[in-house]
């Protein structure tokens, strides 16, 4: 897939625009982190909903004395995140570049069959 060096520069300027804030998730993670709003944020759904559903268990638990078996397991999950998140955040934003490429030249390709049925 060659892109000129517009269509990739188009490109970086729609990742940009389009990319999640790492200051954006370091403040979800830093008042919310345990309730997996940073994960959420980011598009990690899946593993954003395991943290809030280990603290929301843990909290329902903690007055029969067994909380903390899911609140320590959430706690250590969000502290490890803070050196995740510089991670994710460039993960997402190649996985928006990769998208748009691809988009990008699907276009192009079918410009340039459009193109040769009108000759």
């Amino acid at each position: 897939m060659d892109l000129s060096t517009a269509e990739q520069i188009l490109i970086e300027q729609r990742v940009t625009n389009e990319a999640k804030s790492m200051g954006v998730a370091y403040l979800l993670w830093l008042f919310f982190g345990g309730l997996g709003a940073h994960r959420l944020y980011i598009g990690r759904i899946g593993s954003g909903l395991a943290i809030l559903a280990l603290m929301v268990v843990g909290v329902l638990l903690s007055p029969l004395g067994v909380g903390t078996v899911f609140l320590v397991p959430a706690v250590i999950w969000m502290l490890v995140d803070a050196f995740l998140i510089p991670g994710m955040i460039r993960q997402q934003k190649e996985e928006v570049r990769n998208s748009l490429g691809k988009q990008m030249y699907a276009e192009r390709l079918l410009v340039a069959e459009r193109s040769g049925r009108r000759q």
